[in-house]
């Protein structure tokens, strides 16, 4: 049968598999480990596994390939599997099927697996956002730019109305792009990094305002918005918005001389305050650049703070969590190792559950706004 949980995205569940999810939940983590090797070993070249950084540790171990939700997405594209299990959350999964072949099938191990970064730009909020820009006038210079960490549906959106999508390495060279063509910026759905992008291009703050999907006019006058150069829908990462710039504050006075690097969709305030700020691949690559004996405070999700400890643990270098309790992303975790067994298990005995299918209409202006980044590198 097949399940309609959005109207831009089709998820196919497939009936009769040779055992229940139910089944595998209830077993533990690591009895999972022999049956995943077998079925990955059977599927064999039919089958590729990507594992996002966040992911834990009991499932990205069995990764072809680990990385950032673009990349893996890129990622998938190029291979020949038929089948790309995608580890991660839902608009990765989407992602992959923008950019996939169109015989590539997507699957996301548990339809649970969701981003409520994405989850808080909703299409039919965003239309209505348009519209009373549009009836103010300010949509004739407005130019529509998406954080990859957005539903296919917001990507399609901004590809049909001029705009891109961007990552967290190059949001500045997007919104170079965009200014280039228009007067100002509409970002979806992260604020943080919009405003730390903006404000790192010379835009004062007083010029970046905040829509309320969820107030009249989006909260904003008028004469505001029309001032604005920069309007940030009111978004968040449910992970990197809990760090504070107090401990940032409390990790220097511990650890005097300690580097602190955080990833830009966390608060302004803790990115002015740190050494550095980075997408995920470049908090990687600072760290693996770093002499040896280095100490840095990571402002980022927990599972990579720790693999990134471990890592380099050999070379003298010591890597902390901003957070002292951590900072999981818990949608990410819902992937378990019994889900990704079922999911192996079901394609080696032919059947396909938890597919991920955009529609070809979305899928269209979708790609467009992906493709138009690849423009700016």
């Amino acid at each position: 049968m097949n399940l309609i949980i959005d109207e831009e995205t089709a998820v196919s569940l497939e009936t009769g598999s040779a055992c229940s999810l139910e089944n595998y939940l209830a077993l533990p983590d690591h009895s999972m480990d022999e049956r995943i090797a077998r079925a990955r070993e059977r599927l064999g070249a039919t089958t590729i596994l990507l594992g996002h950084h966040y992911q834990r540790d009991e499932v990205i171990w069995f990764a072809d390939f680990t990385g950032d939700s673009y990349k893996l997405s890129k990622i998938a594209a190029e291979t020949d599997a038929k089948y790309v299990v995608f580890c991660g959350v839902h608009f990765m999964a989407e992602s992959a099927d923008v950019l996939g072949r169109d015989e590539q099938q997507v699957i996301l191990p548990d339809l649970n697996a969701g981003c409520s970064m994405a989850d808080m730009a909703e299409i039919s909020q965003v239309e209505a956002c348009w519209e009373a820009l549009e009836r103010l006038g300010l949509t004739t210079d407005l130019i529509p730019l998406t954080y990859m960490n957005s539903t296919a549906a917001i990507k399609a959106f901004c590809g049909e109305r001029g705009g891109l999508v961007c990552t967290s390495s190059n949001s500045r060279a997007a919104f170079e792009w965009a200014f280039a063509r228009g007067k100002r910026i509409l970002f979806l759905p992260d604020q943080h990094l919009g405003r730390n992008t903006g404000y790192a291009m010379g835009i004062p703050l007083e010029q970046m305002v905040v829509w309320d999907p969820w107030a009249l006019q989006g909260g904003q006058v008028a004469s505001d918005l029309a001032l604005s150069r920069i309007l940030l829908w009111k978004g968040h990462c449910s992970v990197h918005q809990r760090f504070l710039p107090s401990q940032v504050d409390e990790i220097r006075a511990k650890h005097p001389g300690i580097q602190v690097i955080v990833h830009p969709e966390c608060r302004w305030e803790v990115c002015q305050k740190a050494d550095a700020l980075g997408s995920t691949e470049r908090l990687i690559k600072i760290v693996e650049d770093a002499p040896t004996d280095t100490t840095f405070a990571i402002g980022t999700e927990i599972h990579l703070v720790n693999r990134l400890a471990h890592r380099f643990a050999a070379q003298g270098k010591r890597i902390l969590s901003l957070d002292d309790h951590g900072c999981l992303c818990t949608t990410m975790y819902r992937i378990s190792p019994q889900h990704l067994a079922w999911a192996l298990e079901n394609l080696v005995d032919e059947r396909v559950v938890n597919r991920i299918k955009v529609r070809s209409s979305v899928k269209l202006w979708a790609r467009m706004a992906l493709e138009r980044m690849l423009e700016i590198g």
